[in-house]
């Protein structure tokens, strides 16, 4: 039987690396475990009194809530959340991180220059609903011009994406809530991986056209295009004018190559999904390895999902650049107590079914794993939901846990590439922007072949470095932004990923 794992010498936890049966003993300290334990779940290393810290990756996770005894499973029977430590300690890894930074010479990858000097790895058009009731036509009219073959003579072209979403209408013309789908719209449509984009709304809705575009001044305008299903004559006319408008286009975004650009211009997106016990070990330190490396390259890694960095945030805080940027973090942190608790809901919701039956058990314990894929380096700036990234480094931008809706805003915000690991296994895919799947075990990578880029399990199976397989991430990062196509890419995923983060009421 395979030694469960010890992460830090403080640990009152071991984390089992196979499944053990009912009557094994994995610490051999006399303690059978009455029941069969999957991989990924914690035990004892000695006697836990009731209310003492529950203890992993050398951080407070929970208190038990009874007596554990030495051996004995840990878990949402006798583990649970207390209120994380909010003393920060603002700026005081800075030197550490600063020093963290890799020293490497600098690399290209091939991407497509930009009139506006961004660059992008992919070249779509794409079709954007502005409010529900034009979700059909851009559907129909991508579908048409797909199946029809039209793309056919236009090998520049990756494709036609279809961007439609249940909201634009029935919400406040101002606020947070309008402001977030005007950003997330707007950074769809002059994203660096669409060559055009054409906005289609029904003609009455509250998210106009003309409002976003005057909002935003003329910036990325030369690839944008309008019109309404009202004004167009109805549903078949407008996806037939959408069709035709497309078709004008094509010639345009096809002229266009890859040449040789520079990994500082790529943002990439950190994303984590049905996590499991591994997702902390594998997959997201691993990921951290190559967020630094990007970061060295003059690069922007993007660390998001705020409710998922919970009980965490002190790691960003310590290497905070300015106190201005933990200050954002920590109002964004506050926000999310407010909110949950507005909606009778608790940080600690987070954690899934799926997340607790692959041994985690508390949000966390979770959070540690997942801060871990910002890696090392400094915390340069920090973002609201689908504001534009310009600033280098690793950087935080304010999203919910739940993927769709935080890739979303990732990608509105500028990031190009997204990397995402997974424990219990994702179907998710983005457009315009691919998705990068690491699977935490090799038990993943085996069941969900199709969907799986990487597999990260063979850190723990066969003495891969953290820092090997960083790298192995980096390449592969490089390669997808020259044009390599991902797992989730091949299977068409991405036209039903697009999720806008709703606030405010419907009305």
């Amino acid at each position: 039987m395979s030694e469960p794992l010890i992460l830090h010498p403080s640990d009152n936890v071991a984390v089992l690396t196979v499944r053990v049966q009912a009557g094994d003993d994995p610490l051999g300290l006399g303690t059978p475990l009455p029941t069969s334990l999957s991989a990924g779940h914690k035990i004892a290393r000695h006697d836990i009194g009731t209310g003492d810290a529950v203890v992993k990756f050398g951080h407070f996770i929970g208190k038990a809530t009874r007596a554990i005894a030495a051996g004995e499973h840990v878990h949402t029977d006798n583990c649970v959340f207390d209120n994380p430590e909010q003393a920060y300690d603002i700026g005081v890894d800075l030197a550490t991180a600063e020093a963290a930074i890799p020293q490497c010479d600098p690399l290209t990858f091939q991407g497509y220059l930009r009139p506006d000097g961004r660059v992008g790895t992919r070249n779509f058009i794409a079709l954007l609903a502005t409010v529900n009731c034009s979700a059909t036509v851009i559907r129909r009219a991508a579908t048409e011009i797909e199946d029809g073959g039209l793309l056919d003579r236009y090998p520049n072209i990756d494709g036609i994406v279809a961007l439609a979403h249940g909201t634009g209408c029935g919400m406040a013309g101002s606020g947070p809530g309008f402001e977030i789908l005007d950003r997330v719209l707007w950074g769809h449509a002059t994203h660096p991986n669409v060559g055009a984009a054409v906005f289609v709304g029904l003609g009455c809705e509250v998210m106009q056209i003309a409002r976003m575009q005057s909002h935003f001044g003329a910036e990325g305008t030369s690839h944008f295009h309008g019109l309404t299903i009202q004004d167009t004559g109805g549903t078949r006319a407008t996806i037939d004018a959408i069709k035709d408008h497309v078709v004008g286009l094509l010639p345009q975004v096809n002229d266009v190559s890859r040449s040789a650009q520079p990994m500082s211009a790529l943002r990439v997106a950190l994303q984590c999904g049905g996590s499991d016990g591994f997702s902390g070990i594998t997959a997201n330190p691993a990921l951290g390895v190559a967020s630094d490396l990007l970061v060295a390259q003059g690069g922007t890694a993007i660390l998001s999902e705020t409710p998922e960095i919970y009980g965490a945030e002190q790691l960003l805080l310590r290497r905070a650049a300015s106190d201005a940027v933990a200050q954002k973090l920590i109002r964004q942190i506050k926000w999310w107590e407010d909110y949950t608790a507005l909606n009778g809901g608790s940080l600690d919701n987070n954690p899934s079914p799926g997340n607790k039956q692959g041994g985690i058990t508390t949000i966390l314990e979770k959070s540690l794993g997942a801060a871990a894929k910002g890696g090392s380096t400094p915390l340069t700036a920090v973002y609201d939901y689908a504001e534009q990234v310009s600033s280098p480094g690793l950087v935080f931008m304010d999203t919910p846990g739940y993927d769709p809706v935080s890739v979303t805003g990732q990608i509105a915000g500028g990031a190009q590439i997204v990397v995402f690991t997974t424990g219990r296994g994702s179907a998710f895919g983005s457009k315009p922007a691919p998705t990068i799947k690491l699977a935490t075990s090799d038990r993943l990578f085996q069941q969900m072949p199709d969907d799986m880029d990487l597999n990260t399990g063979d850190v723990l199976s066969a003495g891969v470095s953290i820092a090997d397989k960083g790298r192995e991430i980096f390449d592969l990062i490089r390669a997808t932004a020259s044009g390599q196509a991902t797992k989730s890419e091949r299977l068409g995923l991405g036209d039903h990923e697009f999720v806008p983060w709703q606030i405010g009421a419907v009305m």
